[in-house]
């Protein structure tokens, strides 16, 4: 597993807390060895927890389709039943969008210009409070319910104040189920209002209300917290993520500058820790917090924040030496992570006003063709931000952006403040243009390189490498491919494959580090054009997830710093260029054991060193053979298959990202050209290594 800890120096900042990158390793169980049947390995899903049942009692016939097969579920039973609809799902996401939903509310009242200050607490138990300095949820009677507002909005559907009215201008809230949904899910919910000189409370338990709405002091203050306990039936595992939350509240304290956002984290008496965050600079502190780290190629940081069409827009840039592009998109403080039309407008105005900078000064000559889209973004880092009276997202879970008018009011406030900062600063534009200018030169070497390596090899349907020994199955769903180094291991385990479904591809020696190198240069490396062949997929802009010829792609390397630099160079190489097959689950790693403990004739085998200590102390043998393997040619072709190959009895972790930009700086600090920052990251990780080989 690969961890960052970043301190941030933000001048900004309060206070600031280490953040995480990682790729994330998913151990597969292990089964009772089967030699003699040698199974394509299959996926078990783990028993799902049964969502609530609604039962009805009937007669019917075979086949009768009547008005009593028709559900009406009441009050909240929705959410309950179907929770993944409301929350995305009920893992660790899931458990934390219940966090978000109630910090939205606050960061509503916040927009509005009403609260200042949010604090969100973790407390024992895995109890959650949020609070907030705004207006406080009202608590007289509702007109059309009857109830007190306060148990409408917490325990109806589509209750809120963001339909219409002048409440709220700009909300993240669309649907009006954020609190619902959460008082739903929870089997603790206990909100407390400070308004109108009083302080009241109500309790729930599942969406239903415990007690009335009463009062229960006075307050000259007003406000809202809202304290919940998630419901393990719902959640398998409720245990939150303080470093998560950490970079949720700080991505929305530079989203909405001037208010301050605290957590903290009361779970562990004696190891309480707080955090404070407040930003007055906006979209431009938030580029200045990304690329922390990174060389950036122009000096001033290009920021905007103005009106359009009555939707306020915010947008920054600065380009970095890296060759990767981040962009970080938000409607109403919302993350949308799949963009939307306010990140189309932003791309479509930064390409147009580049070229014509590039034209109009000379940059491009006549007969050069213009920058394309991925040329004007290699090495972007850029946050676009809006804030829309009617937001229209996919999916309650909001991950992209579909309000139509929000493409040309981008477009517009982007081109006309880049047009303005383009002429006030040459020195910056100069260097965004040179670097425009390199990213096109690469482009169309690499694209020659395309043509000329790939075009003999098998994405035309020729000749796979020679070197690869490949399955006979060509259904990608239950074939595989193992990644070995050197010819010795490639020969050991080309004989202890199962060949119906297992493919090797020996690799000699380290293969390019791709991070300090250009496509075109890639494509020269005889091995770096064996993989790309051997996946079937294409690269660049050929590339096409659809045509991957293998589901299992497993990385088996020596248990020593060669096989685990040989891993990390391949990790990155499939991070940089194959992400979507990163992200799709296709990535392993085998777990070669690392000891063999013999007694006699008996012989068992160790993956860690807490494992070897257990057999040895099983055994109860003080003179146990232990063997240290250190390479995969150290093994026989058995061995092999039944300690590393064997589904019935291997296991391998898959390879998963969490936070994709913490793992880019991870990826920048490990593998690229600066020596400073990986020797602080090995300094400050030394202690958690283990099974170093000296």
């Amino acid at each position: 597993m690969m961890k960052l800890n970043i301190k941030e120096k933000d001048e900004e900042n309060i206070e600031a807390e280490p953040v995480k990158a990682e790729f994330a390793m998913t151990k597969g169980a292990k089964e009772p060895a089967k030699k003699e049947e040698r199974k394509t390995e299959v996926k078990k899903e783990e028993p799902k927890k049964e969502s609530p049942k609604i039962e009805a009692k009937k007669v019917r016939k075979e086949g009768e389709y009547t008005a009593k097969d028709i559900y009406v579920l009441k009050g909240l039973e929705p959410v309950r039943l179907r929770p993944g609809m409301y929350i995305g799902s009920t893992g660790i996401d899931g458990l934390h969008h219940l966090i978000w939903e109630v910090v939205d509310n606050c960061l509503d009242e916040a927009m509005a210009g009403y609260a200042k200050n949010i604090e969100v607490t973790l407390l024992p138990n895995n109890r959650v409070k949020v609070s907030d300095d705004g207006r406080g949820i009202p608590v007289e009677k509702h007109p059309d319910t009857g109830k007190s507002t306060l148990e409408t909005v917490l325990t109806t559907l589509h209750a809120g104040g963001k339909f219409g009215g002048e409440a709220y201008k700009v909300s993240g809230g669309l649907h009006g189920v954020g609190i619902s949904v959460v008082c739903a899910l929870s089997t603790y919910m206990l909100a407390e209002v400070k308004r109108d000189g009083g302080v009241y409370q109500q309790e729930y338990f599942r969406g239903a209300p415990k007690t009335s709405v009463k009062k229960i002091g006075d307050s000259k203050k007003t406000g809202t917290t809202q304290t919940f306990d998630a419901d393990p039936q719902i959640f398998s595992e409720i245990k939150y993520d303080p470093k998560r939350i950490l970079n949720h509240l700080r991505q929305q304290a530079y989203l909405t500058k001037g208010v301050k956002i605290a957590f903290k984290d009361e779970r562990i008496k004696g190891e309480e820790s707080s955090y404070t965050f407040y930003f007055e600079g906006g979209v431009g502190s938030y580029v200045k917090y990304l690329v922390l780290g990174n060389h950036p190629r122009h000096s001033n940081i290009f920021s905007i924040s103005t009106e359009k069409d009555n939707i306020a827009v915010e947008a920054a840039f600065q380009y970095t030496q890296e060759m990767e592009c981040t962009e970080e998109s938000f409607a109403n403080n919302i993350y949308t992570v799949e963009g939307g039309t306010h990140i189309s407008g932003f791309r479509t105005a930064l390409t147009r006003s580049l070229n014509d900078y590039a034209r109009r000064e000379g940059f491009l000559k006549e007969k050069d063709e213009n920058f394309s889209g991925d040329d004007v973004r290699e090495g972007l880092t850029a946050v676009v931000s809006v804030k829309i009276r009617t937001p229209q997202f996919e999916g309650q879970t909001k991950a992209k952006l579909g309000n139509p008018e929000a493409k040309p009011a981008v477009e517009a406030a982007t081109a006309e403040g880049l047009s303005d900062y383009l002429e006030r600063n040459p020195s910056d534009a100069k260097s965004i243009i040179e670097n425009c200018l390199l990213a096109t030169k690469a482009r169309l070497a690499a694209k020659a390189a395309r043509q000329t390596v790939l075009r003999k090899g098998a994405l035309e349907g020729l000749a796979l490498p020679g070197k690869l020994a490949d399955c006979l199955s060509r259904k990608p769903e239950e074939s595989e491919i193992y990644i070995v180094e050197g010819d010795s291991a490639g020969g050991s385990s080309k004989q202890a494959r199962d060949r119906r479904f297992q493919a090797i591809l020996p690799l000699r020696g380290k293969i390019l580090n791709v991070e300090r190198a250009r496509l075109d240069k890639m494509l020269a490396s005889k091995e770096i054009k064996a993989l790309i062949i051997a996946m079937g997929t294409g690269i660049g802009e050929d590339f096409d997830i659809e045509k991957l010829r293998y589901h299992r792609i497993v990385i088996m390397t020596d248990a020593d710093v060669d096989g685990a630099h040989i891993r990390t160079l391949l990790l990155t190489f499939f991070y940089r260029h194959f992400k979507p097959v990163v992200d799709a689950g296709h990535i392993y790693i085998a777990q070669p054991p690392l000891y063999k403990i013999s007694f006699g004739k008996n012989a068992q085998y160790a993956y860690s060193d807490g494992q070897r200590d257990k057999i040895v102390k099983e055994m109860g043998k003080s003179t146990a053979s232990i063997q240290r393997y250190k390479g995969l040619g150290e093994m026989n072709p058995e061995q092999l298959w039944e300690t590393t190959m064997n589904p019935e009895n291997r296991t391998l972790l898959q390879v998963a990202v969490e936070e994709a930009h913490e793992a880019d700086k991870t990826l920048d600090i490990l593998m690229g050209e600066e020596v400073e920052p990986r020797k602080k990251f090995i300094q400050t990780h030394a202690k958690a290594a283990r099974n170093i080989d000296i």
